[in-house]
Formats: structure tokens, sequence, C-alpha cells
């Protein structure tokens, strides 16, 4: 009987261990690259599918600020172990703007081709943020003024094309949500300070450039 209660340990054990380190990584994003983060919602246990938020229309289960608000957002180590440490399984909400990256983001069939024919064209990437049904692009901060100066310069912009600016926000891996798990399509560089991150003008116009070559014309989603 020790011994099946033994191994049974052991297997609990493990099965831990490949939980995601939330807490960890969530102090990494805050204390070491300096990322304003929160927890975001849960989803709603009894339907994956489903947000913890009391929206029954809720377009990103699971994915979004709500208690607290995005404004709670920081980079205090002690914040972000008291959250995580009372909330382990919740997703990690990145602030974006301010200095913080921004993220340029598109449905994920178009994005997978866009990433390959920005490859080809020699365009250096940084972190690419995949979730289930959309793959966000980081950029470096930008303001609405400048977003807006560049979008008008264009003849054409996708309508699957979203922006997180300043005031906006991004789940980070490797957070589960209703949709399923956020992971790293582009993961940053092992030991980095803080990941680079391209400009906003280069990811923008080569994107729209690479939708436009490939007749990619995805709905918004």
């Amino acid at each position: 009987m020790r011994e099946i209660l033994g191994r049974r340990r052991r297997l609990l054990s493990r099965r831990s261990d490949r939980r995601p380190d939330l807490i960890g990584t969530a102090l990494t994003y805050a204390t070491q690259w300096q990322w304003p983060v929160l927890p975001g919602v849960a989803a709603d246990p009894r339907a994956r599918s489903r947000c913890g938020c009391p929206d029954p229309e809720c377009t990103v289960p699971g994915a979004h600020p709500f208690d607290p608000g995005l404004l709670a957002a920081t980079t205090d180590a002690r914040m972000v172990r008291w959250w995580w440490t009372n909330r382990p399984a919740a997703p990690i909400i990145l602030a974006t703007g301010g200095n913080a990256p921004c993220a340029v983001s598109l449905p994920a069939l178009p994005a997978a081709r866009a990433l390959a024919a920005l490859d080809r064209a020699g365009l250096r990437l940084g972190p690419v943020v995949a979730a289930p049904t959309r793959w966000s692009i980081l950029v470096r901060p930008y303001t609405m003024e400048q977003l807006g100066e560049l979008l008008y310069a264009k003849d054409f912009v996708p309508g699957s094309l979203r922006f997180h600016g300043e005031g906006g926000y991004l789940a980070l891996p490797p957070s589960a949500t209703g949709r399923g798990a956020v992971r790293w399509e582009r993961a940053p560089l092992p030991g980095s300070a803080s990941p680079w991150v391209p400009d906003v003008e280069a990811v923008v116009d080569a994107v729209v450039d690479a939708l436009t070559r490939t007749g990619v014309s995805a709905p918004e989603l």
C-alpha cells in the first residue's frame, strides 16, 4: 500500500511539474522586462469556451482584465506575486503602450503566411504571440497620432488587422484562455534584458504588402 501511495505521489508531482509557471513568468515580464501586467479573468470552469466575466457574449473569453481593471497593471514584484499566489491559473495580461510594447494582430492563418513573406523579405521581427485564432506581432510603443498618420497614408488596410496600443491589452504566454492556450510563435531570445521589437511602421507596411501579395482577405475574428 505504501508503494502504491508513493507511486501516486510521484505521478502527481510529475503532473504538477508540467503546469505552466505563471507566477515566475509574470515576474519576469514585470521585473526583468518592465512590462506592466495584471491577472486576466479566467474562463468559466463550467464551460471553457465561455468567459468568467458577467458578459455572456464576451468575444475574448478568459483573455481580458476584469477585477482588477486594466489601470491596475504594474511592474511591482510584490503585487504580481500576491496576485498569482492567490490566482495561480490566471492568464497574464499585458497592458500595451506607454513604456511597454504595442502589437499588431491578425487572424492566425494569414498571420502565418504573412510571417513567411516577411522572412523572405528579410524583415527582422521580434516576439510574436500566437493565440488559437489570432497572432500578434509585438512592436515599439506608438501614439494614436502616429498610427492614424500611418494608416491614412495607405490606399488599403485589411479589416482583419487590429492594433493594441495605449489603453489596450494582450494575453501573454503561457496563459490558458477560453479559446485555448497562448504560446510564442517567435519567442524572445533567452536571457534578454528586454526583448527587441521593431517599429510599427515597418510591420504594418510589410504585413499589408504581404497580405495584398498573397491575396489574403480573411474576415476579422
